[in-house]
């Protein structure tokens, strides 16, 4: 009976350690991601771990780190399209350092309350908010000595750890394209006013028009969803000047736009009204939309902001940073001459 007992105990670092002759400080050394460890000793390691079906126990690594390994990343459910990419990335490149992702979606403002309360619950090492977080939440997490790290937005009027995507010599890539095509009468399709992601958009691309000699005829709002992009779309056709091109502020409106004109009202994309979009998500790219857009550089944005919070995590006392990359203007088949 003791001998099956035993059997079904499950095997400890010092175990591996005895089998294969090294110290247990040794053993730990193999299995944490980036330690510096011989050929020879990792070998020997992993073949007595392999005999006694040792693998580490990432919670009584934690109690002995005092990490938890977790880091809660915050999207927001009006991205749907865009962030599963992010997220993928995110999740690739932590879990190559030995970490965890924690998925927090946010419907409402309200939701990130619960958030918080629940990344102090699990102990999270760090923040990624890929989504709304006001000055008094983010003042919050620092408080309790968690790092945040603010993904493609920051705060104007408090220093942060951000990555951020400049997308203002792209903009004005895409209004001279649109303007080379002819156009001249622009309509507007924003995202939801709370998002500093559409203000910065819509502030780049009214800007870019101006200084280009158009004019914005007609404007309406969506919520980043495709659904949202029809009534909006509606609303800038029957305006009394009919804009030749449509801005919308994400590509999921974009590409929400280009079919309400298809095929709800008939219309011709790029030949009646051109059509573009920002993000460069993968769904743009299919040959019923081939979009153009203004891409971010998704991967390098999310090994930036790994490498932050990584940093943040082993020295908190790092100064805060913003990294800033550049997006590129993408052109596809939804753009072309304007036709009034």
């Amino acid at each position: 009976m003791e001998d099956q007992t035993k059997s079904r105990s499950r095997a400890t670092s010092y175990d591996v350690a005895r089998l294969a002759g090294v110290s247990q400080s040794a053993v730990s050394r193999c299995f944490k991601p980036g330690a510096s460890v011989s050929k020879k000793m990792r070998e020997k390691v992993m073949a007595a771990a392999t005999e006694l079906n040792y693998q580490p126990n990432a919670i009584a690594r934690g109690l002995i780190t005092r990490r938890s390994n977790l880091v809660a990343v915050l999207v927001s459910s009006q991205m749907n399209f865009y962030y599963p990419e992010v997220l993928f990335q995110l999740t690739d490149r932590f879990s190559q350092q030995g970490l965890r992702v924690l998925l927090f979606t946010i419907n409402e403002e309200a939701d990130v309350e619960d958030a918080i309360n629940q990344v102090w619950q699990y102990q999270a090492d760090g923040v990624i908010s890929a989504s709304y977080l006001s000055i008094e939440q983010h003042t919050l997490l620092q408080d309790r000595h968690i790092p945040v790290v603010m993904f493609n937005r920051y705060f104007a009027d408090l220093p942060t750890n951000s990555i951020w995507c400049d997308t203002e010599g792209a903009t004005d890539v895409m209004i001279r394209h649109l303007r080379d095509f002819g156009h001249k009468k622009f309509g507007l399709i924003e995202g939801p006013d709370y998002s500093m992601v559409n203000r910065e958009r819509m502030r780049l691309v009214r800007q870019a028009i101006k200084m280009q000699g158009g004019n914005i005829v007609a404007e309406a709002r969506g919520n980043y969803r495709y659904e949202s992009a029809a009534a909006a779309t509606q609303t800038l056709m029957e305006s009394s000047v009919r804009p030749s091109a449509i801005i919308a502020a994400n590509d999921m409106m974009a590409m929400g736009a280009l079919d309400e004109l298809k095929n709800v009202m008939g219309r011709s994309v790029p030949g009646d009204v051109s059509v573009v979009g920002f993000d460069g998500i993968g769904a743009a790219r299919f040959a019923s939309y081939e979009l153009t857009t203004i891409r971010q550089p998704i991967g390098r944005m999310a090994e930036a902001a790994v490498n932050m919070m990584l940093t943040r995590i082993e020295k908190p006392e790092t100064s805060m940073e913003k990294r800033v990359l550049t997006g590129s203007f993408i052109q596809g088949t939804s753009t072309g001459p304007a036709t009034t």
